[in-house]
């Protein structure tokens, strides 16, 4: 069953009733009939793009505490150690995830525990892959504190086009792996940082599903 993301709502029924409208209009006002079906496909193109932004696949997630799981669907961009300035000051090992429009844009817990720490900043709309978006653009910071792993941060990072984002962890939930943490609108990127030592179990440049791909475990 396709399901849709509900911050996707009002957006996905207000391009259904423009692209009704632009049907029924463009049905009696265009006379030629190749420009009339040009202008028919194009808003149905439009609906359909619309639709597949916001879906919401059901992922079952093996819920674990040993492991750390992909926050979102998109390909896995940085793999390094850096200094995290906000929350820990200490270096940490940041894992990257860059989400492109046609990714499905839901943000899932990574893992199991208490969220000890939310904040969102407003910013700018760098492109998601530019080195100071982390620092400058809109974004939300949540620390989730976990039995096994101590405290883990990650960042929902906006993009070029994105200008909303939504975070549902607020400070002392506990939350469980897998299920809904949010939603970035329109293109961006999700940082995890992870204690200094912990095993990776992705590479560069591999392909990363939310709720379902192993980003780290302990043995």
């Amino acid at each position: 069953m396709l399901k849709f993301h509900k911050e996707g709502a009002k957006i996905i029924l207000a391009t259904c009733a423009i692209v009704v409208a632009i049907v029924l209009l463009s049905d009696s006002l265009i006379t030629n009939f190749y420009i009339l079906k040009f202008v028919q496909i194009i808003s149905l193109i439009f609906l359909i793009l619309v639709l597949q932004f916001f879906r919401n696949p059901i992922r079952l997630t093996d819920v674990n505490d040993t492991k750390i799981i992909a926050p979102v669907d998109g390909k896995v961009v940085v793999i390094e150690e850096v200094y995290e300035s906000e929350y820990f000051k200490e270096k940490r090992l940041m894992i990257s995830i860059f989400m492109s429009p046609i990714n499905v844009h839901v943000t899932r817990y990574a893992l199991n525990g208490i969220v000890k720490f939310s904040k969102y900043h407003p910013g700018k709309y760098l492109v998601a892959w530019h080195p100071k978006a982390s620092e400058e653009n809109e974004r939300t910071t949540v620390v989730i504190e976990n039995q096994v792993f101590g405290e883990v941060l990650y960042r929902q990072i906006a993009g070029a086009l994105a200008r909303r984002i939504v975070n549902y962890a607020k400070e002392g939930m506990q939350v469980v792996q897998g299920e809904d943490a949010g939603f970035i609108k329109f293109g961006s990127r999700v940082d995890l940082y992870l204690p200094i030592g912990t095993e990776i179990n992705v590479k560069l440049n591999q392909k990363a599903v939310g709720g379902i791909t192993v980003i780290a475990k302990k043995s």
